[in-house]
C-alpha cells in the first residue's frame, strides 16, 4: 500500500524543517550537519517520488524531477557528493520547497 500524498507532504515538511534547523546550527560540527542534511535530502527525494502527478502539478515551480534525481545521486553516489551543493540546497532550495509544501498542505 502506498502512502497518501498528504502523508508524503507531511514527511517532506518535517524533513525540510529539520534541514533548516541543522543549517542554522553554527556550533555543530560541519561534517555532522552535512551528514544530517544529506540523509534528510534523501528522505525528501524518496517522498517526492511517491507523490502523484496531480499534486506535483499544483506547484509547477518546484523542480520535482530534480529533487528525485538528487535523491538518487545522494543515495547511490555518496562518495561524489559536493559539500557546496548540499549546503546551497539546504540554505536556498529547501526553504522554498518547504513553502510550496505548506501551500499544498493548506489546500
Amino acid at each position: 500500500m502506498s502512502r497518501s500524498d498528504q502523508r508524503l507532504l507531511e514527511d517532506i515538511s518535517v524533513a525540510c524543517e529539520a534541514i533548516i534547523d541543522y543549517a542554522g546550527r553554527d556550533s555543530a560540527p560541519e561534517d555532522l550537519v552535512f551528514d544530517a542534511v544529506r540523509i534528510r535530502l534523501v528522505e525528501i527525494g524518496e517522498a517526492v517520488k511517491g507523490l502523484t502527478d496531480g499534486i506535483k502539478a499544483r506547484e509547477p515551480g518546484v523542480p520535482w524531477n530534480d529533487i528525485a534525481r538528487m535523491r538518487d545521486s545522494l543515495a547511490h553516489h555518496y562518495f561524489d557528493t559536493s559539500h557546496a551543493i548540499v549546503t546551497e540546497t539546504a540554505r536556498s532550495d529547501v526553504p522554498a520547497l518547504h513553502a510550496a509544501v505548506l501551500r499544498l498542505l493548506e489546500r
